[in-house]
């Protein structure tokens, strides 16, 4: 895994315009090995953020990570690993375990509150494999910019929104297609639990505040899903503990006070009465706070019981739009939302595994300079539709989630692979905008 550092052409005092544009030097900060079903070091969802505050760590650069070490039925073997630099860049420490208790994590997040500590949150998974019931909001701690952390700390817990489904060859499965992809209920969805998100404002050198976004199921949305799709339950459950109930997802906020555990009770950010809300990210800079998500309430599918984007007879709908929210850290209220996207677009094309199966790039993020911001977002608005050969006859999709391809039939009636992957049915862009 590497970090790449990047400067202004024309050194510091440079047009602020230039900033970024020329690449310097990259650092080997861990290594990971292949094995089949992270039975390896399979390293995963990072996070890195520098310490803008002017103060004794200024400079610093930090880099966090989940390294997963195996996986099964019973959750999976991962931890948050974190790195630092005191050198711009140029180097980084050894890594350094922080979920020390906690053995089912994903979605690490770092702070640097305007004192130049450090804060990494991330999502705790219920799992049987490291005997936890609950999926929860930790964090650790370092009072001495990133040289040691603090164990971990529990925030909050909450009921997650992990779209799940009984794969047709049995155990759970976290994304639903087609052939060995298939589930049992028919639907066809790309992959999505709960994420952490969490940032602070750099500009304050009073408080250790944090603030944190994610996208559980709103408590009071249940509703029996009538198949054996749900969405209540961690993903990383086995089979018995699944539940055919599904649910609608909100972005989530709060600010934690890091120094002393306490935080202010969650609020929706954007309440709606209909459609999901996925993986939030949240900047924060000068007193202003900027957020996005992805947002479904333009799914003409929607139902609580279905995937993103189903309809009852298992086609596809265009079903996802990028939102955006403002807000004041002063008062910690939100404005009414945005939407960024200009074209509502499909998350379930099956553009993975051969063609089988969806696979949303889960990664939105925002940055802001005071009242300044920017978003960007995976999107599937330029992804060519077609028509997949193999599916004779065509399955319950009715082909609205099959993309593009061109595949030549071998003698004994089977099909060779897609031979045009470059004409438009793998297209799943990066889109941006600035935000409120």
């Amino acid at each position: 895994m590497w970090v790449g550092t990047y400067e202004n052409p024309d050194g510091e005092n440079g047009a602020t315009v230039k900033d970024g544009k020329e690449f310097k030097t990259s650092v080997d900060v861990a290594e990971g090995s292949a094995a089949p079903n992270l039975l390896g070091k399979f390293h995963d969802k990072t996070a890195i953020e520098a310490d803008r505050t002017g103060g004794q760590c200024d400079g610093n650069v930090y880099f966090a990570w989940a390294r997963f070490t195996g996986g099964g039925s019973n959750g999976f073997n991962s931890s948050v690993y974190f790195v630092r630099s005191t050198d711009h860049g140029r180097t980084f420490s050894s890594p350094m375990k922080l979920s020390q208790t906690v053995h089912d994590i994903q979605f690490p997040d770092i702070a640097v509150t305007g004192n130049g500590h450090v804060y990494v949150t991330y999502r705790e998974f219920a799992d049987v494999r490291s005997n936890t019931a609950t999926n929860a909001i930790a964090y650790n701690t370092s009072t001495d910019c990133g040289a040691s952390f603090s164990q971990p700390q529990q925030v909050l817990m909450f009921e997650p929104y992990d779209p799940t489904d009984i794969s047709v060859g049995g155990g759970v499965a976290g994304e639903c297609g087609d052939f060995a992809s298939a589930c049992v209920s028919g639907y066809t969805f790309m992959r999505g639990g709960t994420q952490i998100r969490s940032t602070a404002d750099q500009s304050d050198n009073v408080h250790d505040y944090l603030y944190v976004v994610y996208d559980p199921s709103i408590p009071g949305t249940e509703v029996p899903s009538g198949t054996t799709y749900g969405s209540i339950t961690s993903a990383d459950l086995p089979e018995k503990y699944h539940q055919n109930v599904g649910s609608q997802s909100g972005i989530y906020f709060f600010r934690l006070d890091g120094a002393t555990g306490a935080h202010t009770a969650p609020v929706l950010i954007d309440p709606q009465a209909t459609g999901l809300q996925r993986f939030p990210d949240i900047s924060v800079d000068q007193g202003s706070m900027h957020a996005i998500w992805w947002d479904s309430r333009f799914d003409s599918c929607y139902d609580p019981a279905r995937p993103l984007g189903n309809c009852a007879n298992k086609s596809m709908v265009a079903s996802l739009d990028a939102f955006a929210a403002s807000g004041s850290a002063a008062t910690l209220v939100w404005s009414p939302s945005t939407r960024l996207s200009t074209v509502t677009s499909n998350p379930n094309w099956e553009q993975f595994s051969g063609r089988t199966v969806p696979f949303g790039g889960d990664y939105l993020y925002i940055s802001s300079v005071g009242g300044f911001s920017y978003g960007a977002w995976t999107d599937w608005r330029n992804t060519v539709q077609g028509t997949d050969p193999r599916e004779t006859p065509e399955d319950e999709d009715a082909a609205t989630s099959d993309v593009h391809q061109c595949r030549v039939q071998n003698l004994d009636g089977s099909f060779g692979p897609d031979t045009c992957p470059w004409a438009g049915g793998l297209d799943q862009n990066i889109y941006g905008a600035v935000t409120p």
